[in-house]
């Protein structure tokens, strides 16, 4: 299992995951819509877009697997996401908001791969600061379709 480590900075509580040719469409009120910031999680053609608690720091971590968990303890997250990604360039990206600075590269094999984000410490988040830390699955599947596992509210 491959894992890369986040921290970096990011602004308007988002960052992105996407394929390195990516059009990075995510301007518009058709990637955040209503139910994308309900299930803090966006999707366009090429990118995912994930909502974050803090509006400026964002820690985490990136595991590769070769096949998806099974073995989850959804009780340990505030809120669990997973969406598919067309990788065709066979690079993951994760970049900031808005600048789309790269902050993480993984090298795969082209094709669909599915990424499911758990959010942790979301109450801790005070103004535009907190605690909060994003763990992102990644495998290879083949289904595109968002699906909510657990969802957070306060």
């Amino acid at each position: 299992m491959e894992v890369v480590n986040l921290d970096f900075y990011t602004q308007y509580n988002q960052f992105y995951i996407c394929d390195e040719n990516s059009p990075m469409e995510t301007g518009s009120e058709v990637f955040w819509t209503d139910e994308a910031f309900s299930d803090r999680f966006a999707m366009e053609v090429g990118v995912i877009g994930v909502a974050t608690g803090s509006y400026g720091p964002v820690k985490g971590e990136v595991l590769l697997s070769q096949a998806e968990n099974l073995n989850y303890d959804a009780l340990k997250y505030d809120h669990i996401v997973e969406g598919g990604l067309d990788i065709s360039s066979g690079v993951i990206q994760v970049k900031d908001c808005p600048i789309s600075d790269i902050h993480a590269e993984i090298k795969v094999q082209p094709g669909v791969y599915r990424f499911r984000i758990y959010s942790l410490h979301l109450d801790t988040v005070v103004d535009d600061e907190g605690d909060d830390y994003y763990k992102i699955e990644v495998w290879q599947g083949n289904i595109l379709d968002k699906r909510v596992i657990k969802r957070y509210g306060k």
